[in-house]
Formats: C-alpha cells, sequence, structure tokens
C-alpha cells in the first residue's frame, strides 16, 4: 500500500472475512500503519470470537456501538494522517465519507497489498489438507 505510515486502518468485520488469511494481513498492515482495528454492527462477542480464532491482536474495535459511532472515537483518539476504512459495500463506502474517513473496497486493497482473498484461495485449494477448526 501506498501513503506512508501515519494511518489508522479500520476493517470492516464481513470484508476482514472475505480474506483468506485475517492474521497475515494485519501482520502485514502492522508494517505500514500505526493503528489497526475492527468495526462492526454485530455484538461485541462476535468481533472478540473472530479476533481470537484468527489470533489478530487489534489497537481498537467497535464494542458495543455502531460503525458510524466507533470510527468517530477512533478518529478522535487516535491523531494519525490519515483514516482508512476497508470495507466491501456501498453502504460502507457513504459511512466512511460521512464520518471523514477514506474508503478502500477489500478487493482493491488486497490487490494492492497482495493479500489472497478467500475465493481465490478457495479454488485453488481442492487438494488442500483439511485444516482443524478446534485447534487453539
Amino acid at each position: 500500500m501506498n501513503g506512508g505510515s501515519d494511518m489508522t486502518l479500520a476493517f470492516e468485520l464481513e470484508a476482514l472475512k472475505e480474506l483468506a488469511s485475517p492474521e497475515s494481513v494485519f501482520e502485514d498492515a502492522r508494517g505500514w500503519t500505526e493503528y489497526i482495528g475492527v468495526v462492526s454492527e454485530k455484538p461485541t462477542y462476535v468481533v472478540t470470537n473472530f479476533t481470537r480464532k484468527n489470533r489478530i491482536r487489534q489497537d481498537f474495535f467497535s464494542g458495543p456501538r455502531g460503525k458510524a459511532e466507533s470510527l468517530e472515537g477512533v478518529k478522535d483518539q487516535f491523531d494519525t494522517d490519515r483514516y482508512v476504512l476497508i470495507a466491501s459495500s456501498e453502504e460502507d463506502e457513504q459511512l466512511a465519507e460521512d464520518v471523514g474517513w477514506e474508503y478502500l473496497a477489500v478487493e482493491d486493497a488486497a490487490e494492492a497489498a497482495d493479500w489472497i482473498v478467500a475465493s481465490d484461495a478457495d479454488a485453488g485449494d481442492d487438494d488442500a489438507e483439511q485444516v482443524r477448526d478446534d485447534w487453539p
């Protein structure tokens, strides 16, 4: 990704789920962002369960608030030059504009950063070894 590292990056939960390896995405993004987290309209436990399962360490999350309030709060709390929301819907694009964040479609972010979209990975993994879902 271009633009320097003085950036706060937020992933909308559903967009993050579209990526083949959310843990690797967060590790990569930490190299060129200052702060990174997940926002969602879903209950806190849904975001927490997903991030724990995928070993994602985030600097912020939406908690019990909605995405708009969360993004506004993050912008107030973290002082960076840029605020970027990676998401996958027109509603989220409008939301980003409304709260003063840049919007980046998850497919465009994946292409720019060489992340693998889950549907692309699934197409090539027909003979892949079964992965245990219950492993810590």
